[in-house]
Protein backbone atom coordinates (compact mmCIF):
# COMPACT_ATOMS: atom_id res chain seq x y z
CA UNK A 1 0.00 0.00 0.00
CA UNK A 2 3.01 2.43 0.78
CA UNK A 3 4.45 2.11 -2.66
CA UNK A 4 0.92 2.54 -4.59
CA UNK A 5 0.73 6.18 -2.41
CA UNK A 6 3.76 6.93 -3.78
CA UNK A 7 3.05 6.46 -7.43
CA UNK A 8 -0.34 8.23 -6.61
CA UNK A 9 1.14 11.41 -4.58
CA UNK A 10 4.41 12.12 -5.98
CA UNK A 11 3.93 11.86 -10.11
CA UNK A 12 0.55 13.99 -10.22
CA UNK A 13 2.51 16.52 -7.88
CA UNK A 14 5.57 16.71 -10.34
CA UNK A 15 2.44 17.17 -13.49
CA UNK A 16 0.79 19.83 -10.91
CA UNK A 17 4.42 21.36 -11.09
CA UNK A 18 4.99 21.20 -14.34
CA UNK A 19 1.34 22.80 -15.38
CA UNK A 20 1.42 25.55 -12.92
CA UNK A 21 4.47 26.71 -13.94
CA UNK A 22 3.68 26.69 -17.59
CA UNK A 23 0.33 28.64 -16.35
CA UNK A 24 2.43 31.59 -14.56
CA UNK A 25 4.47 31.39 -18.09
CA UNK A 26 1.24 32.16 -20.25
CA UNK A 27 -0.12 35.04 -17.29
CA UNK A 28 2.99 36.45 -17.72
CA UNK A 29 3.10 36.11 -22.12
CA UNK A 30 -0.32 37.45 -21.56
CA UNK A 31 -0.27 40.76 -19.36
CA UNK A 32 3.51 41.25 -19.08
CA UNK A 33 5.35 40.24 -22.41
CA UNK A 34 8.53 41.61 -22.39
CA UNK A 35 9.11 39.52 -18.95
CA UNK A 36 9.19 36.47 -21.05
CA UNK A 37 11.28 35.51 -24.03
CA UNK A 38 8.42 34.79 -25.92
CA UNK A 39 6.87 38.29 -25.67
CA UNK A 40 10.67 39.44 -26.96
CA UNK A 41 10.53 36.69 -29.30
CA UNK A 42 6.44 37.79 -30.55
CA UNK A 43 7.42 41.15 -30.91
CA UNK A 44 10.43 40.71 -32.77
CA UNK A 45 8.39 38.49 -35.19
CA UNK A 46 6.02 40.86 -35.63
CA UNK A 47 8.90 43.62 -36.42
CA UNK A 48 10.69 41.63 -39.07
CA UNK A 49 7.27 40.63 -40.42
CA UNK A 50 6.43 44.39 -41.34
CA UNK A 51 10.19 44.97 -42.34
CA UNK A 52 10.12 41.56 -45.04
CA UNK A 53 6.69 42.49 -46.47
CA UNK A 54 7.65 46.33 -47.43
CA UNK A 55 10.86 45.26 -48.83
CA UNK A 56 10.69 43.30 -52.40
CA UNK A 57 11.08 40.37 -53.36
CA UNK A 58 14.22 39.46 -52.12
CA UNK A 59 13.10 40.13 -48.69
CA UNK A 60 10.63 37.81 -49.21
CA UNK A 61 12.61 35.30 -49.78
CA UNK A 62 14.72 35.57 -46.60
CA UNK A 63 11.76 35.70 -44.45
CA UNK A 64 11.12 31.77 -45.90
CA UNK A 65 14.56 30.98 -45.82
CA UNK A 66 14.70 31.93 -41.82
CA UNK A 67 11.57 29.98 -41.18
CA UNK A 68 13.03 26.85 -42.64
CA UNK A 69 15.02 26.64 -39.51
CA UNK A 70 12.17 26.68 -37.34
CA UNK A 71 10.28 24.03 -39.47
CA UNK A 72 13.18 21.56 -39.25
CA UNK A 73 12.85 22.10 -35.52
CA UNK A 74 9.09 21.44 -35.84
CA UNK A 75 9.70 18.40 -37.72
CA UNK A 76 12.45 16.64 -35.36
CA UNK A 77 9.62 17.13 -32.99
CA UNK A 78 7.19 16.00 -34.23
CA UNK A 79 9.52 12.52 -35.76
CA UNK A 80 10.44 12.33 -32.20
CA UNK A 81 6.64 11.84 -31.14
CA UNK A 82 5.90 9.70 -32.88
CA UNK A 83 8.65 7.55 -33.12
CA UNK A 84 8.36 7.42 -29.18
CA UNK A 85 4.54 6.63 -29.26
CA UNK A 86 5.36 3.44 -31.52
CA UNK A 87 8.14 2.43 -29.40
CA UNK A 88 5.86 2.46 -26.47
CA UNK A 89 3.40 -0.27 -28.02
CA UNK A 90 5.94 -2.39 -28.70
CA UNK A 91 7.57 -1.84 -25.09
CA UNK A 92 4.22 -2.28 -23.56
CA UNK A 93 4.21 -6.28 -23.96
CA UNK A 94 7.44 -6.75 -22.81
CA UNK A 95 7.67 -4.71 -19.84
CA UNK A 96 4.21 -7.15 -18.71
CA UNK A 97 6.44 -9.99 -18.79
CA UNK A 98 9.33 -8.46 -17.32
CA UNK A 99 8.10 -6.71 -14.47
CA UNK A 100 9.44 -9.77 -11.74
CA UNK A 101 12.75 -7.91 -12.60
CA UNK A 102 11.65 -4.23 -10.65
CA UNK A 103 10.46 -5.94 -7.48
CA UNK A 104 11.94 -3.03 -5.36
CA UNK A 105 9.82 -0.76 -3.64
CA UNK A 106 12.19 2.21 -5.05
CA UNK A 107 10.70 1.09 -8.98
CA UNK A 108 6.76 1.64 -7.57
CA UNK A 109 3.83 -0.41 -7.90
CA UNK A 110 4.78 -2.93 -11.06
CA UNK A 111 0.52 -3.81 -11.06
CA UNK A 112 -1.05 -3.79 -14.51
CA UNK A 113 -3.20 -0.96 -13.98
CA UNK A 114 0.22 0.98 -12.73
CA UNK A 115 1.81 -0.60 -15.81
CA UNK A 116 -0.97 0.30 -18.17
CA UNK A 117 -1.23 4.30 -16.80
CA UNK A 118 2.37 4.85 -17.06
CA UNK A 119 2.92 3.65 -20.71
CA UNK A 120 -0.58 5.22 -21.55
CA UNK A 121 -0.20 8.43 -19.95
CA UNK A 122 3.21 8.85 -22.05
CA UNK A 123 1.57 7.80 -25.40
CA UNK A 124 -1.09 10.45 -24.60
CA UNK A 125 1.31 13.10 -24.23
CA UNK A 126 3.68 11.94 -27.32
CA UNK A 127 0.57 11.63 -29.30
CA UNK A 128 -0.65 15.83 -28.21
CA UNK A 129 3.11 16.31 -28.47
CA UNK A 130 2.91 15.26 -32.70
CA UNK A 131 -0.63 16.64 -32.98
CA UNK A 132 0.62 20.10 -32.04
CA UNK A 133 3.84 19.72 -34.07
CA UNK A 134 1.91 18.78 -36.83
CA UNK A 135 -0.35 21.80 -36.98
CA UNK A 136 2.45 24.35 -36.46
CA UNK A 137 4.09 22.78 -39.69
CA UNK A 138 0.85 23.06 -41.55
CA UNK A 139 0.74 26.71 -40.49
CA UNK A 140 4.54 27.50 -40.93
CA UNK A 141 4.35 26.26 -44.89
CA UNK A 142 1.31 28.14 -45.05
CA UNK A 143 2.98 31.70 -43.88
CA UNK A 144 5.84 30.84 -45.98
CA UNK A 145 3.20 31.17 -49.08
CA UNK A 146 1.25 33.98 -47.55
CA UNK A 147 4.69 35.82 -46.87
CA UNK A 148 5.33 35.98 -50.44
CA UNK A 149 1.74 36.76 -51.18
CA UNK A 150 0.82 39.99 -53.06
CA UNK A 151 -2.77 40.40 -52.53
CA UNK A 152 -4.28 43.68 -53.86
CA UNK A 153 -5.99 44.38 -50.16
CA UNK A 154 -2.20 44.92 -48.54
CA UNK A 155 -3.12 45.18 -44.74
CA UNK A 156 -5.95 42.29 -44.85
CA UNK A 157 -2.97 39.79 -46.08
CA UNK A 158 -0.53 40.88 -43.53
CA UNK A 159 -2.57 40.61 -40.48
CA UNK A 160 -3.61 37.31 -41.88
CA UNK A 161 0.12 36.67 -42.19
CA UNK A 162 0.99 37.51 -38.63
CA UNK A 163 -1.70 35.37 -37.29
CA UNK A 164 -0.38 32.43 -39.22
CA UNK A 165 2.75 32.84 -38.37
CA UNK A 166 2.36 33.32 -34.48
CA UNK A 167 -0.59 30.50 -34.64
CA UNK A 168 2.67 27.85 -36.00
CA UNK A 169 5.19 29.51 -33.34
CA UNK A 170 3.11 28.71 -30.25
CA UNK A 171 1.83 25.11 -31.53
CA UNK A 172 5.56 24.42 -32.27
CA UNK A 173 6.38 25.51 -28.64
CA UNK A 174 3.45 23.68 -26.94
CA UNK A 175 4.58 20.37 -28.94
CA UNK A 176 8.38 20.95 -27.97
CA UNK A 177 6.83 21.54 -24.06
CA UNK A 178 4.69 18.34 -24.45
CA UNK A 179 7.37 16.22 -25.53
CA UNK A 180 9.72 17.41 -22.72
CA UNK A 181 6.82 16.21 -20.22
CA UNK A 182 6.73 13.10 -21.71
CA UNK A 183 9.99 12.50 -20.92
CA UNK A 184 9.78 12.82 -17.53
CA UNK A 185 6.97 10.56 -17.76
CA UNK A 186 9.17 7.91 -18.85
CA UNK A 187 11.21 8.26 -15.36
CA UNK A 188 7.91 6.82 -13.84
CA UNK A 189 9.21 3.44 -15.23
CA UNK A 190 12.10 3.58 -12.89
CA UNK A 191 9.56 4.88 -9.67
CA UNK A 192 7.75 7.86 -8.90
CA UNK A 193 10.86 9.79 -7.01
CA UNK A 194 12.93 10.18 -10.85
CA UNK A 195 9.64 11.53 -12.05
CA UNK A 196 9.51 14.19 -9.03
CA UNK A 197 13.61 14.88 -9.62
CA UNK A 198 13.01 15.06 -13.52
CA UNK A 199 10.12 17.34 -13.16
CA UNK A 200 11.76 19.72 -10.74
CA UNK A 201 14.85 19.78 -13.14
CA UNK A 202 12.74 20.48 -16.40
CA UNK A 203 11.19 23.47 -14.55
CA UNK A 204 14.52 25.06 -13.10
CA UNK A 205 15.91 24.96 -16.65
CA UNK A 206 12.57 26.38 -18.43
CA UNK A 207 13.08 28.70 -16.12
CA UNK A 208 16.25 29.59 -16.75
CA UNK A 209 15.34 29.99 -20.76
CA UNK A 210 11.84 31.26 -20.45
CA UNK A 211 12.36 34.19 -18.03
CA UNK A 212 16.10 35.34 -19.51
CA UNK A 213 14.40 38.53 -20.81
CA UNK A 214 13.63 39.60 -17.35
CA UNK A 215 16.96 38.60 -16.14
CA UNK A 216 18.75 40.60 -18.38
CA UNK A 217 16.77 43.66 -17.40
CA UNK A 218 18.18 43.41 -14.17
Amino acid sequence: MGVVYLDTILVPLSLFLTIVYHALVWHNFKNKPFLTTFGLHAQRRREWLQDTQQGDDKMGMLAVQSLRNTLMATILTSTVSILLTLSLAALTNSTYTATHLFTNSIFGSQSSKILAVKYGSASVFSSVSFLCSSIALGCLVDSSFLINNESGDRFSSQGKTERMVERGFVLAVVGNRVLCITFSLLLWLFGPVPVVVGSVGLVWGLYELDFAGKLSKV
